[in-house]
Order: structure tokens, then C-alpha cells, then sequence
């Protein structure tokens, strides 16, 4: 009986690994425009154990966010292409962002409070946390060479793919890799 059930839970565990590789191939043939950038490891990379800032001033880490499919996004309130791609994330939450998936945005660097505030006031984003990794301690552990840089990380809190520099994460094409990903379609 004990063999059995070894084998059921292993039969589990081996569907669930190739439907997640199976939507994974999938996504990558998705890719067009902005997305061919976006590159899907060959296996799963870990992601960084270091905490970061709340704005409240509390700490984080990523294994918060475990559980679900998680768009990371690395910023600063002096880069111009983070301007310009905050509001594309900006819907993308508000369309995907759920018990699922979550945009998640760290400004890496010196960036204070207020000026973060103000670069988000003026491009009309409300609903991006406003984390903070002020020593650059997560962006050097998950080697961000460059602002901005996208991740998406898996349930389990691993890195499975990465954008560098801006992209339109609001575009049909990247909700649609998104989707295959987390298994449901877009509204």
C-alpha cells in the first residue's frame, strides 16, 4: 500500500513538473516585439534571500510572494525607461494582479520615500508597492547589472525568465505570455 501511494504522489509530482515546463515552452513561443527580450531560463534559478524596505519602513524578502507568479520589477525614480514602463506595469496589475499573480516593483538604489512618491504621483501610478532595496543588496544577489529589469519568478520563488531594460508589459503579447503562465485568460 505504502508503494502505491509512493507512486501516485510521484506520478503527481511528475504531470505537475511537465505541464509547468509545457506552459513554459508555450510562453516562449509567444514571444513577439518587447517580449523577444524577455529570455526563459533553462532551469529555474533561485532568487535572493535578503529583505528589502516596506514603504511603512518594515522589511520583506521575496519568499514573501511564494505562491504565486510574480512580475519583479527593479527601478529608479532617475531612470528615464522606468518612467515610461511603470504604467505599462501599472495596468498590468490592475488587469492580472490577484491571488495568482502580483506585480512586485523594488527601487534599487538611493531613492527616498518622497521622491518615489512624487515619480509615481506624477505618471498616475497608485496601485505599485513601493519597496525599497536602498544598498542594493537584492539587485546584487539576483545580479541586476542594469535599470530597469524584469523577472518573473514562479509559486515556488524562483527566477524562470528576465527582461532587461523596458519593454510594453501592457501589450496583448505580454499578457498573453503572462496568462499561459498562470493559467487563466485576461479580461
Amino acid at each position: 500500500m505504502r508503494l502505491l501511494r509512493f507512486s501516485v504522489l510521484y506520478m503527481a509530482l511528475a504531470l505537475s513538473a511537465n505541464v509547468a515546463s509545457a506552459d513554459i515552452q508555450t510562453a516562449v513561443a509567444l514571444r513577439e516585439g518587447d517580449m523577444k527580450k524577455l529570455v526563459f531560463h533553462p532551469e529555474a534559478l533561485p532568487t535572493a534571500k535578503a529583505a528589502f524596505l516596506h514603504e511603512d519602513g518594515g522589511e520583506g524578502t521575496l519568499a514573501d510572494y511564494e505562491g504565486k507568479y510574480v512580475l519583479l520589477n527593479f527601478w529608479a525614480t532617475w531612470c528615464a525607461p522606468c518612467r515610461h514602463e511603470m504604467p505599462m506595469l501599472s495596468e498590468l496589475q490592475e488587469e492580472l494582479g490577484g491571488d495568482d499573480f502580483e506585480v512586485v516593483t523594488l527601487a534599487t538604489g538611493r531613492n527616498m520615500p518622497p521622491a518615489m512618491a512624487k515619480f509615481l504621483k506624477e505618471i498616475g501610478v497608485d496601485n505599485l508597492p513601493q519597496h525599497r532595496d536602498p544598498k542594493q543588496t537584492v539587485a546584487r544577489e539576483m545580479k541586476v547589472f542594469g535599470l530597469p529589469t524584469t523577472m518573473i519568478l514562479d509559486p515556488e520563488g524562483n527566477e524562470i525568465a528576465r527582461l532587461r531594460g523596458d519593454a510594453d508589459w501592457s501589450s496583448d503579447n505580454a499578457k498573453a505570455i503572462l496568462t499561459t503562465l498562470i493559467g487563466h485568460t485576461s479580461n
